[in-house]
């Protein structure tokens, strides 16, 4: 992965090299002459939101114009350092111990490291370079993601998947560990964009995993006039017959009629309903989790008459 180094938040959490530093007033003291970066959980953000972290036992003190790239201009929200209590945040160090009206503490900068790591995404990263991230935050419209050391980058719903889904809940959870390809870097605004699409396989990768007379799983995704739209994975849906008392979201047993790549169809059959819970998800496969990619084709060969392909420029 191109983000192997600064590694999104609560990577080095639990890292032996990590709690080694944390160790004792000397580590800590080393790991500020090495300028090291470093992972604790923030116990307290205060009323003038500076966070205040635990050093294994040392109170580490962040003032609020460290706290975050961008804070101090108003280009970061209030809410993303509000919202770090309770939650690993990355740092070096900035002082030795210092006596203060509450006691000893350490200076820190979180703010520091999240420059160091932009600036090395916006020189390094080019459209299609593949990248792991964790999903901090999602809204209707599409979901956020750390690249690295808090550095957050967006995923539109209309690039999450080629199975169309009605909210990104449908396909992610706050926490989980995705990965995504870049989609675009604008140098000037220092805004990195991804798309997740092009990861979970063409067409023809994911219908190679099924055959004709066979019994699966799948989620109704959509239902029309003409049928019921049924996912059965985040990158392949077939339709079905209408079924009087299905819903969206619900997860259903289908028995594939027939496939035709020519026109890039299942032709499936609603057997059972299996449940009645919205937002169900299926687990995510992968066929690309790392390297670059110069161009996504996602239609096969074999269908020249509706061509989805993504260029990575």
């Amino acid at each position: 992965m191109q983000n192997s180094f600064f590694a999104p938040e609560g990577s080095l959490l639990h890292a032996e090299e990590n709690r080694q530093a944390l160790f004792s007033p000397e580590a800590i003291e080393r790991a500020r002459g090495q300028g090291t970066f470093l992972e604790a959980r923030a116990v307290l953000c205060d009323a003038g939101h500076n966070l205040t972290v635990d050093l294994n036992g040392i109170r580490g003190f962040i003032p609020h114009d460290q706290t975050a790239a961008g804070i101090e201009t108003g280009q970061t929200r209030e809410i993303a350092v509000i919202s770090k209590v309770g939650k690993p945040v990355c740092f070096q160090v900035e002082s030795g111990l210092l006596d203060g009206p509450d006691g000893p503490y350490v200076l820190l900068s979180r703010r520091a490291v999240q420059e160091r790591a932009l600036a090395h995404f916006l020189a390094e990263l080019q459209p299609g370079d593949v990248l792991g991230g964790v999903i901090t935050h999602i809204e209707p419209f599409g979901v956020f993601v750390d690249i690295g050391c808090g550095i957050i980058s967006f995923i539109s719903i209309e690039n999450i998947s080629v199975s169309r889904i009605n909210h990104p809940l449908d396909r992610f959870s706050q926490g989980q560990r995705i990965y995504a390809a870049v989609l675009s870097v604008d140098k000037k605004l220092g805004r990195i964009t991804l798309t997740h699409k092009e990861l979970l396989g063409t067409w023809e990768e994911n219908a190679a995993l099924f055959e004709a007379g066979q019994t699966v799983t799948g989620l109704v995704r959509g239902i029309e006039e003409y049928g019921i739209f049924i996912e059965l994975t985040p990158n392949l849906s077939g339709l079905a017959e209408k079924h009087e008392t299905a819903q969206e979201g619900q997860a259903v047993s289908v028995y594939i009629k027939s496939i035709v790549p020519q026109r890039m169809k299942f032709k499936l059959a609603i057997i059972d309903l299996l449940s009645k819970e919205g937002r169900t998800t299926k687990q995510l496969k992968y066929f690309i989790r790392s390297g670059h990619i110069d161009r996504w084709e996602y239609s096969p060969d074999c269908c020249p008459g509706k061509k989805i392909e993504t260029l990575f420029k």
